[in-house]
C-alpha cells in the first residue's frame, strides 16, 4: 500500500492496532452470547423496523436494540404485560410489566414497574443500536420472567418518558412493537 500523505501515513499503524485489538461480540475466542429471548420490532403499518434481543452474557442479562424509521430524541421504552402486537395503536400489548403492582418509573418512590427501561434515544437520522442491563429474573422462570405462557411485548412510545407519572411516564402513543419470543 502507498500512502502519500505523511498525516495519513502514521493512521495506518494506529488503525492495524486497533483492529488487532478488537474481538468478536462474545470476546477473544469466545462465542457471541446466545439469545434468551427476542423479537422484531414492527411500527403501526406493520413494516419491520428493527431487531430486540435479551442476551445472557456472563451472568447479566442485556436488552440490545437496533432500530430505525424512528422520530429523533427521547423515546418511553417498556416491557408489556400481553404477547401480541396488533397494529395500529399495539394496545394489544396491554399496560407494562407489573407484576408486582407498584407505580409507573423509576424515580417515583412507588415504582418502577419491573418492565420500565430507561428512554431510548433516536439519533438524528432516525436509527438507534443500543444494549441496556436489564434485572436477570426477566429471564428466569415464574411471575417476574418475560417468558410467560401468552408472552409479552416490547413497546416504543412516541415521546420521552418522564420516568414517574403513573401509569406510563406521560410517554404517548404506541409506535412500535416487538413480540418477546424465547430463544
Amino acid at each position: 500500500m502507498t500512502i502519500s500523505n505523511p498525516r495519513a501515513a502514521g493512521l495506518v499503524p494506529a488503525l492495524v492496532l486497533l483492529t488487532w485489538g478488537c474481538s468478536p461480540p462474545g470476546g477473544a475466542g469466545r462465542p457471541a452470547p446466545e439469545p434468551v429471548a427476542s423479537g422484531t420490532l414492527r411500527n403501526p403499518a406493520g413494516d419491520r423496523i428493527g431487531v430486540a434481543t435479551l442476551s445472557d452474557t456472563s451472568g447479566t442479562l442485556r436488552l440490545g436494540l437496533s432500530v430505525a424509521q424512528l422520530s429523533p430524541g427521547p423515546h418511553g421504552l417498556h416491557f408489556h404485560a400481553q404477547g401480541t402486537c396488533t397494529p395500529p395503536d399495539f394496545a394489544s400489548a396491554g399496560a407494562h410489566f407489573n407484576p408486582e403492582g407498584r407505580q409507573h418509573g423509576r424515580l417515583n418512590p412507588e415504582g418502577p414497574h419491573l418492565g420500565d427501561l430507561p428512554n431510548l434515544i433516536v439519533a438524528s437520522e432516525g436509527s438507534a443500536d443500543t444494549s441496556f442491563m436489564v434485572p436477570r429474573e426477566l429471564a428466569g422462570t415464574g411471575p417476574r420472567s418475560l417468558l410467560q405462557p401468552g408472552g409479552t411485548a416490547l413497546v416504543i412510545h412516541a415521546a420521552a418518558d418522564d420516568e414517574r407519572t403513573d401509569p406510563s411516564g406521560n410517554s404517548g402513543a404506541r409506535i412500535a412493537c416487538a413480540v418477546i419470543e424465547p430463544g
